[in-house]
């Protein structure tokens, strides 16, 4: 009824002027702690169409500096604060509301921005493109919140994000957000790696210039400069990295960096002395960083000396339970491609890989049997490895676990006995993979990518689909909760 109601009182006044008292009890119910959707909806229908017939335009072109302030321009003024005063209400709904009316408030605020754009308050009767961007402005700043996480918003947002405008506008404003802030806290800086990671990173000659917000047929067009574009992203993340992060927030500035930000920076490689030292930092962060590190040296030729010693350290039981280990592996596959590495080298990584079998997840087991089975390949002097008539057991193993460089290991003096102690693993998927030493080797190397992301649910899922012959556990069929006759456990107990 509320919504009928409202919805009746907007129509009114559009229809007459008389009804102007409408307006303001519209507005003075977004201040209630209820349902307030219906209300903005009916303010959105109400700006909508203000703003088309332009009744809030302030006509330059047509007025005068002596022009006396008649009753309709007393009308526009006021129409203007009910417009303002509503803009500003719903930012504040963004901030205290509950989820679903911050979303609505949010896609109202929206689409008034791309009617503004379209029907413009001070129109000056310019041939150029209008984009209000004193009316974005505050929508972003409430979106970096200090207080709150706002993931939700920053989601919806992305749609908006798709026009070309707002996106070019966005980047602009970002650079004038954050150079302010010394050292923003670490929810702002949730939002803001959030906001990074959502909107599209802008790319030359990927452009749609159809698709604009506040373009208007046979308006002026949007043009976009990418150079413009390019230097606001530098200029963003040169602040952002400055910043003193936790774990969380370094983390998910890596994630960012890798994945969106790193192909769009004009010089990368003043990235190495932050990416060397959180390499030092252990765990995810570790990982991570090796991944740009790695980036850095295949597209811009950078020399890191002991990367190998770093990468060959990260394998230790715990890199399993963490969440990029599978980017531990792809990454380790494209350090160890070449046929031209040390076998001594080559065989500490596969004689560790063999040793974490004995602690590792089953779906992990299978990834290292893989590997292993792939470095051989590359390597066939490592075939040695398989049956050394030197290389010890379990108790006489001449490798050097503990040793961190892995060429001071003894890795290949040692054999694969972990791999003979795997074939008999309680799990018939994994003690079958391990066989493959005792097989002649294939000339093409096992894909890793279809198994990378495996987990243990996906095993189970396997072994349940799995045919077994039924065993018979009975010869009495049971008609009750009760022993069959005869049976040895009822002479000494009786169960009621």
């Amino acid at each position: 009824m509320l919504s009928k109601e409202l919805r009746a009182q907007a129509s009114e006044f559009l229809k007459s002027r008389k009804n102007a008292n409408n307006l303001i009890s519209i507005i003075s119910l977004l201040e209630s702690e209820g349902n307030i959707q219906p209300c903005i909806l009916a303010l959105e229908m109400i700006f909508t169409e203000v703003l088309k017939r332009r009744e809030i335009s302030r006509d330059f072109t047509a007025a005068s500096n002596e022009q006396e302030i008649n009753a309709e321009t007393k009308y526009r003024i006021w129409l203007q604060e009910c417009y303002e005063d509503t803009f500003m209400r719903l930012l504040s709904i963004m901030s205290k509301h509950k989820p679903s009316m911050q979303l609505q408030a949010l896609s109202t605020m929206m689409k008034l921005l791309s009617l503004e754009g379209k029907y413009p308050i001070d129109y000056r009767g310019k041939e150029e493109y209008y984009f209000p961007v004193q009316k974005l402005r505050p929508i972003v700043l409430e979106l970096l919140s200090s207080e709150r996480s706002t993931d939700h918003l920053l989601a919806r947002f992305q749609e908006f994000t798709a026009y070309e405008d707002v996106l070019y506008y966005v980047w602009k404003l970002l650079p004038t957000i954050i150079l302010n802030k010394k050292q923003p806290n670490e929810i702002f800086i949730k939002n803001f790696l959030s906001l990074m990671d959502k909107i599209p990173i802008p790319k030359q000659g990927l452009r749609n210039k159809e698709l604009v917000l506040c373009g208007r047929e046979g308006g002026p067009v949007f043009v976009q400069n990418f150079d413009h574009l390019r230097r606001w992203l530098n200029r963003v993340w040169s602040v952002v990295i400055r910043w003193e992060h936790s774990t969380v927030t370094h983390q998910q500035l890596l994630v960012v960096l890798l994945e969106r930000i790193l192909p769009q920076l004009d010089k990368p490689l003043l990235l190495t002395d932050y990416l060397m030292d959180s390499l030092d930092m252990g765990g995810a962060v570790s990982l991570l960083a090796l991944q740009g590190i790695f980036i850095l040296i295949k597209n811009h030729n950078l020399e890191y000396p002991n990367i190998y010693g770093k990468l060959y350290s990260m394998f230790e039981p715990e890199i399993f339970h963490t969440k990029y280990k599978a980017r531990l592996f792809y990454l380790s596959d494209m350090f160890l491609s070449s046929t031209h590495l040390s076998e001594h080298l080559v065989a500490a990584f596969a004689k560790r890989l063999a040793r974490l079998t004995l602690v590792a997840p089953p779906q992990d087991i299978h990834i290292i049997l893989m590997f292993i089975g792939n470095l051989i390949l590359r390597h066939p002097g490592l075939k040695r490895l398989i049956n050394h008539p030197t290389g010890g057991e379990v108790c006489s193993d001449p490798y050097i676990m503990e040793e961190r460089d892995p060429l001071k290991s003894q890795a290949i003096e040692s054999s694969l006995w972990e791999l003979q102690a795997l074939q008999n693993h309680i799990l018939p998927s994994v003690a079958t993979a391990a066989k493959f030493i005792n097989m002649p080797l294939p000339s093409v190397e096992w894909d890793m990518s279809k198994i990378l992301e495996n987990s243990a649910d996906d095993i189970f899922e396997k072994e349940m689909k799995k045919k077994v012959k039924e065993i018979t556990l009975t010869f009495d069929k049971p008609q009750s909760l009760a022993f069959p006759k005869g049976e040895k456990v009822t002479q000494y107990w009786t169960l009621t």
